[in-house]
């Protein structure tokens, strides 16, 4: 006997145990022999990391894909694991090591390095944990590891690392170069651009005069506030602006457009440094923007990335001006003063005696200081630390070469962008794509297999013993290799993810029968970070794409469609959701909101509507049960001769239809919306109803009829629900199974039925109508504002014999479920009553005495005004080109959904008032 309740704190842990020593998650399980394959690798959290509403919907969409695809009977592989998230393990291991007043430096390499591997044991796994409490269903039996199981060189994950950087290296798609990069200050490391965050800060913008060198001077023109032209006045000096003063110590040029004519004379000429005193030339170039400031433009190549351009393209020798930690350097061209200063302080320093040199002279130093907002960079974790542009020497990707195959992939069809918009981002990107840095400052991660001899000169190779020999036989005699102390980013070892975890670069029975994947679910903000890199891999190393289709969800906002954030207090914890509503309301919510294309937003309301979602099926299984609706050996629903299981039946089977075709569009709100309707609104509220009189009847046929489709129908049901809401569905699934022959498996391994036949038109049409009726009787009661406790009378005008056929058989459901006193056919429609039309017939409800007409009239017109004003107010609102555009976005889509509500309303009131 089923519980009263269902209580999911009580069941899930269960039957996630259940379903673990049924080893239903490994690879192939269930699958029928010669299957085709179903491969998903999950996009691999940090192992620092811990469940948020994000990784709640990425692993939801995939656990759905996957679960539908196992009842498919395909041998199915959902790879989990984690990345190593070398800044972020390395940073929590300093901390913990700085508590106790010990940096890693004290350590040594290899004693952190265990630390770090003690950490991971202890914390590690949290993540992973937390995806089972959400009902994933991923082979957790191979879960896999970034750096491996101990990151021992002779570890696969290890060897596959080492081998694509080697094979990149000889084929020259690797190389070592001074660039610039993301410099974090406080970590001494590059990092990626996906670790910084550009956050804008009230800031200012320094106005410096640089006097022209060699006593050249030139007119500048003089304009009024409107802009014109007013004359000139003669300059000996060119007025650059910059927000970073303390870079000026390494500026090589000045730059202006080429035809910028203010200035078109003085490119070649030069300007002395203020401060530091060196020469440095006037060049042209397109970069200097003659519309933006004075036109001219301070250049540092090594402290800006256009700088660095822009130097490039004229040829000059890059200055830097910072130690590794963001202090002036010690060097012979820097004014003593600045030396060994942080930068911020030097900041102020150079800004102060800039003032000074236009106190003694007007025509010096500081012309203004412009009161800005600026966007500063800064590091993604802390969001404390700001980022330096910085030039150094590092190991790079030639990415614009590998881009090309990737590039093919998509545009010839192979693989395939859900939303297609998204390819768009994905061109953009790879068309444009700059050298990758792939070198990190860290000790925790894959260190660069590369050794350098005595002059710097670079051995990479798979091991130490290979690069001896390499620099033996290239100095002509034995000599003393340094391995280079850096390690490789963390996207690099996850770029290789959909091959490494199978076993590459061994030949594997694993590779041979899941590579390529099939499906990448992730989100649209790594596209470039991971998606393209793993493009270039597979294609590099597989000469195959690694999946034919990147599903892109949306990001999951609030519910006023603000992005969440711990400062705005409106982050949503999944946990807490599945520890509050269980994890089935909160997957179907993720589920049922997932529209492509369109942010999510989430609100617990949500989430409580899902969850009553799951006790109205719990309910409605336990009302058959105690009905003695249970499954019956060998039953046929084509035997079936009522029509209201004739109906059921084929409504069942659209449904099945409806919820398959959204999962394998990746349409899941139309999935989950598919299966809420029917089980919800058909099943329950329609089917369950119309049973009970057959019930407590007298006719045995017919009940057992009923009872043995009820539980066929309910059956169908767990398995159109298991992939977006497992547990209770396996819950049900057991307990039913408690009756009859025993079942063949879990739910969980159950097949997806294939249904054909079972539609009956001729049931649709009938209870289509007994459905219409009592709907539009509750509609007119409700509208209305008659009494619940009132019994009307209802009269059917110009009805056929169909129609009148369906009243007789119907009569005993039209009244209980729409509070009738009794149904009359009738010629003529009565006086003062509200009316609506099924089929030819026109259904009257007399309403003398129940309300006053003339007050309800007056009532609706009111409601009426009330709403085209506000309709009226909004669409102004939304037709101002003003307020569009200063409007923050999830302002305009609270209007339009004002508009959308209020449109609905006033089309249903005046139904309401043609009724009357």
């Amino acid at each position: 006997m089923l519980e009263k309740t269902y209580e999911p704190a009580a069941v899930e842990s269960r039957i996630y145990s259940e379903w673990i020593e049924a080893k239903a998650f490994e690879a192939g399980a269930g699958a029928k022999p010669g299957a085709e394959t179903f491969t998903i690798v999950i996009p691999p959290p940090n192992v620092t990391g811990s469940l948020h509403v994000g990784h709640a919907l990425n692993n939801t969409i995939q656990d759905i894909l996957v679960r539908f695809n196992r009842m498919l009977k395909k041998d199915v592989l959902w790879q989990p694991g984690t990345d190593h998230a070398g800044i972020a393990t390395q940073m929590i291991v300093e901390r913990q090591l700085a508590a106790q007043q010990v940096s890693r430096r004290d350590l040594g390499r290899e004693k952190f390095i265990e630390r770090v591997w003690e950490w991971k044991a202890e914390s590690g796994g949290t993540i992973m944990n937390q995806l089972k409490r959400l009902g994933a269903s991923a082979d957790f039996s191979r879960e896999r590891f970034t750096m491996g199981e101990a990151g021992q060189s002779d570890d696969q994950m290890v060897r596959a690392v080492i081998k694509v950087f080697v094979e990149l290296h000889k084929r020259g798609l690797i190389y070592r170069a001074k660039r610039l990069v993301n410099w974090h200050p406080g970590l001494e490391t590059a990092i990626s651009d996906l670790e910084v965050e550009n956050i804008e800060v009230k800031g200012h913008m320094w106005h410096l005069r640089y006097p022209l060198a060699d006593g050249v001077t030139y007119e500048f023109p003089i304009k009024d506030e409107e802009g014109n032209v007013t004359g000139t006045e003669t300059r000996d000096y060119i007025i650059v602006a910059t927000t970073r003063p303390e870079t000026m110590l390494g500026d090589v040029a000045v730059a202006v457009h080429p035809e910028d004519k203010r200035y078109q004379h003085l490119i070649g000429k030069f300007v002395e440094l203020p401060l530091v005193g060196r020469r440095i030339p006037v060049v042209g170039d397109e970069y200097a923007d003659p519309s933006l400031g004075t036109g001219a433009v301070k250049i540092t190549p090594a402290h800006d990335f256009n700088d660095f351009e822009v130097g490039a393209r004229a040829g000059l020798e890059p200055i830097n001006v910072f130690t590794t930690r963001g202090a002036i350097i010690d060097a012979d061209f820097i004014p003593t003063q600045y030396r060994g200063l942080d930068r911020f302080e030097a900041r102020k320093a150079i800004v102060a005696a800039m003032a000074a040199l236009a106190e003694e002279n007007p025509i010096r130093g500081l012309d203004h200081i412009e009161d800005k907002k600026i966007m500063v960079p800064h590091d993604e974790k802390s969001k404390l630390v700001v980022i330096e542009p910085f030039l150094t020497d590092q190991w790079w990707v030639k990415a614009d070469v590998m881009a090309q195959p990737a590039l093919a992939s998509v545009r010839e069809g192979r693989t395939k962008f859900v939303p297609q918009q998204y390819e768009n981002t994905y061109f953009a990107w790879l068309e444009n794509i700059k050298p990758w840095c792939i070198s990190r400052q860290l000790w925790w991660g894959h260190q660069i297999p590369a050794w350098y001899g005595p002059d710097g000169e670079a051995f990479v190779a798979a091991d130490v013993a290979e690069a001896q020999a390499a620099a033996d036989a290239h100095y002509g005699k034995s000599v003393e290799l340094v391995r280079d102390p850096d390690v490789l980013d963390t996207w690099f070892s996850s770029a290789l993810w959909p091959f490494s975890t199978l076993g590459w670069p061994d030949k594997t029975p694993e590779m041979a029968r899941y590579y390529p994947t099939q499906v990448l679910v992730t989100g649209f903000d790594i596209i470039f970070f991971w998606v393209a890199r793993m493009m270039m891999m597979g294609l590099e190393f597989l000469d195959e794409e690694p999946f034919h289709t990147v599903y892109m969800h949306a990001l999951v906002r609030d519910e006023k469609g603000q992005k969440m954030s711990k400062t705005k207090g409106n982050v949503i914890d999944p946990l807490k959701l599945v520890d509050e509503y269980g994890a089935d309301a909160t997957r179907f919510t993720l589920a049922a909101m997932a529209a492509q294309g369109r942010d999510l937003k989430l609100s617990i309301q949500r989430v409580e509507g899902y969850r009553n979602f799951v006790t109205k099926l719990w309910n409605a299984a336990r009302f058959l049960e105690m009905n003695e609706a249970r499954r019956v050996a060998g039953f046929d629903p084509k035997t079936n001769k009522l029509a209201l299981n004739r109906w059921i039946v084929g409504s069942t089977v659209r449904a099945l239809a409806d919820v398959r075709k959204g999962i394998e569009d990746y349409r899941f709100n139309e999935a989950a919306n598919s299966a809420y309707d029917f089980v919800w609104g058909t099943f329950c509220d329609w089917y369950v109803e119309f049973a009970k009189p057959v019930f407590s009847g007298e006719d045995e046929a017919a009940k057992a009829e009923t009872r043995a489709t009820a539980a066929w129908a309910l059956d169908q049901i767990l398995i159109m629900l298991h992939p977006m809401m497992p547990f209770v569905t396996e819950e049900l699934w057991a307990k039913t199974g408690e009756f009859g022959d025993k079942r063949e498996s879990m739910l969980i391994l159950t097949e997806w039925p294939v249904l054909s036949g079972l539609e009956d038109a001729e049931a649709d049409a009938e209870l289509a109508w007994l459905v219409d009726v009592i709907s539009n009787t509750r509609s007119v009661r409700a509208e209305m504002n008659v009494p619940a406790s009132a019994k009307l009378q209802l009269v059917v005008i110009g009805a056929n014999e169909t129609t009148l056929g369906r009243l007789v058989a119907g009569t005993s459901l039209i009244t209980r479920l729409a509070r009738l006193e009794q149904i009359t056919p009738s010629n003529i429609v009565p006086g003062e009553s509200a009316q609506f039309v099924v089929g030819e017939a026109t259904f009257a409800l007399p309403l003398t005495g129940f309300i006053d007409i003339a007050a309800e009239k007056a009532r609706l017109s009111k409601d009426i005004g009330k709403l085209e004003k506000e309709i009226d107010g909004i669409e102004k609102k939304l037709g101002n080109e003003q307020f569009v555009a200063k409007a923050p976005a999830e302002v305009i889509e609270e209007q339009k959904a004002r508009l959308e509500t209020a449109g609905a309303l006033l089309k249903k009131i005046r139904e309401a008032v043609s009724r009357l």
